[in-house]
């Protein structure tokens, strides 16, 4: 095994001393996703900032439609170590609200907005979570969730219209 592979072998047992991690992967050398139950979540990672985590790269979304659930994925970066992490967790996904990470990341209230934008998700504790980031004037529910229909929207919003070729095809092309 690794230095890298060794040294999050020994992070992630150190996690799960203090933390229920529910499952653990290593999609790659370097990288290792923990899930969690929602409440765990932030303590953790206070913790992994601490163990020098502190950059946040990214916040995700999955939507797990079948299971009635939304995941959250947190993408920390290591710098020093370059190790990598994905800390998870699934929350309602009728229902989905969760506390807001920007007092251990301010930089989440960005991808918070988005997560809020295009999955639904409310982020309790960051008052811009609900603003548009790119979305303006959007009147409909978020567009990544599983059940928007693009062509519905599409249909309710522009005039269907017939398209003309404006240029010439060779034979056999565009028939």
């Amino acid at each position: 095994m690794s230095k890298i592979n060794m040294q999050l072998k020994e992070l992630t047992e150190n996690v799960g001393k203090s933390y229920s991690v529910l499952q653990v992967d290593y999609p790659t050398p370097n990288q290792a996703a923990l899930d969690f139950q929602p409440g765990d979540v932030h303590a953790v990672l206070a913790y992994l900032k601490g163990q020098g985590f502190r950059q946040m790269s990214l916040l995700s979304c999955v939507d797990w439609i079948e299971d009635g659930q939304f995941q959250l994925v947190y993408l920390l970066f290591n710098w020093e170590a370059g190790l990598r992490l994905q800390v998870r967790t699934r929350i309602d996904r009728a229902n989905p609200v969760f506390t807001t990470v920007t007092g251990i990341y301010p930089g989440a209230k960005y991808y918070e907005r988005d997560v809020h934008e295009f999955f639904g998700v409310e982020f309790n504790g960051n008052p811009d979570s609900s603003k548009p980031l790119f979305l303006e004037n959007w009147d409909d529910m978020p567009p990544m969730r599983k059940d928007f229909d693009p062509q519905a929207y599409s249909d309710r919003k522009y005039k269907a219209r017939e398209y003309k070729t404006d240029f010439n095809t060779k034979a056999g092309e565009g028939q």
